[in-house]
C-alpha cells in the first residue's frame, strides 16, 4: 500500500513527514509521523517507533516531546503511530476518552464489536512495520520500541513477544499491570471479552512470567507524582517481578521525584531514553 505525503517540515536538519494510507488491518485510512534525520537521504537509518497514550494521536509525541533535536544527534529516524482507527462505523466508537477511538490499547480485538477494526497490535508489529520497511529509507534489523502510559503498555508487551524483530524498549509510566487496573479491565474487556486467561498475551508483568528467559535491556521512568502511579500503573508489581524473575540488571526502573503524567515529565527524560536506544540501536 503506497503512502500519501500529508505534511512535509524541515526539522534539526532532517524532515518531519505526516503521511496517509489505507490499512488492511484496520479497514480504515490511518496517518503516522515520520522524523528522519539528514543521514537518512545517504542511508538507511535505525529508528524508534513511539506509541502514544489514551487520547493521543500521531501527533502528541511529535509536537510535545522535543524528540527530534535529540535523535538528530544520534542519527535516528522516530516513527509516531495513532493510537486507534479512526473514522470507523462502530457505535459508541467515540462516547468515552478510555475505549474506542484514541484507546486501542495495541490489542488484537476478538469481540465481533471491535475486532473488524481493532487490531493495533498487528497493525504495529506486522503492516505498518513493512509499509515502513518497503518505502521508507529505514534500517529494518535495527528498530527499537517506546511509548508512554497506555502505549508504554504497548511498546513493552510488543517487545516482549518480538524480540527478534525489535533490539530494546523503554516506556514513560507505562499501564505496566492492565489485568489488575481498571484501565486495563475495561479495555481488555471489552476488545477480547470475558476469558480472562486472553488478557495476559497482553500484560507486561504476566508475559515476563511466560517468555523465555533471554537478555534485555529496558529503562522505564515513572513519576513519583503520577497521579495514576498507584490506582493504574502499577510500577511496584513490574519492579517485583523483574526482581523474582531475575530480571533485576536488565529492567533499569526509575521513580523521578516530582514528575506528573504530562509531557513535561516525557521532555525532561527524552533525551535519556534515546540515548538508551542510540546505544543499542547503533552498536
Amino acid at each position: 500500500m503506497s503512502l500519501k505525503e500529508i505534511a512535509r517540515n524541515k526539522c534539526y536538519g532532517g524532515y518531519v513527514i505526516k503521511y496517509e494510507h489505507q490499512s488492511k488491518e484496520l479497514d480504515c485510512k490511518m496517518k503516522f509521523n515520520v522524523f528522519l534525520p539528514k543521514e537518512s537521504t545517504e542511508k538507511k537509518v535505525p529508528a524508534i517507533y513511539f506509541l502514544a497514550g489514551l487520547t493521543c494521536s500521531e501527533d502528541n509525541f511529535i509536537q510535545k516531546a522535543g524528540a527530534m533535536r535529540e535523535a538528530a544527534k544520534h542519527g535516528l529516524a522516530l516513527i509516531a503511530a495513532d493510537t486507534s482507527p479512526r473514522d470507523v462505523d462502530i457505535q459508541g466508537v467515540s462516547d468515552s476518552w478510555d475505549l474506542g477511538s484514541g484507546a486501542g490499547f495495541y490489542v488484537d480485538a476478538t469481540e465481533k464489536k471491535w475486532a473488524g477494526h481493532f487490531r493495533m497490535y498487528s497493525y504495529i508489529v506486522k503492516e505498518l512495520f513493512a509499509i515502513v520497511q518497503e518505502q521508507l529509507p529505514i534500517d529494518s534489523t535495527r528498530v527499537s520500541l517506546m511509548g508512554h502510559s497506555m502505549g508504554g503498555h504497548g511498546a513493552l508487551t510488543i517487545f516482549l513477544k518480538n524480540q527478534s524483530q525489535y533490539k530494546t524498549a523503554s516506556a514513560f509510566a507505562p499501564i505496566a499491570h492492565p489485568t489488575q487496573c481498571h484501565w486495563g479491565q475495561n479495555a481488555l474487556g471489552s476488545y477480547l471479552g470475558t476469558d480472562k486467561e486472553s488478557w495476559k498475551a497482553y500484560d507486561t508483568v504476566e508475559l515476563l512470567k511466560s517468555v523465555q528467559k533471554q537478555p534485555m535491556n529496558i529503562l522505564v521512568d515513572v513519576g513519583t507524582n503520577d497521579s495514576f502511579l498507584k490506582s493504574e500503573l502499577y510500577i511496584d508489581e513490574l519492579e517485583k517481578t523483574t526482581q523474582e524473575l531475575g530480571y533485576g540488571k536488565e529492567w533499569t526502573i526509575r521513580y523521578q521525584d516530582g514528575y506528573d503524567h504530562s509531557y513535561f515529565f516525557i521532555s525532561t527524560f527524552i533525551a535519556d531514553h534515546i540515548e538508551h536506544h542510540a546505544k543499542i540501536l547503533k552498536a
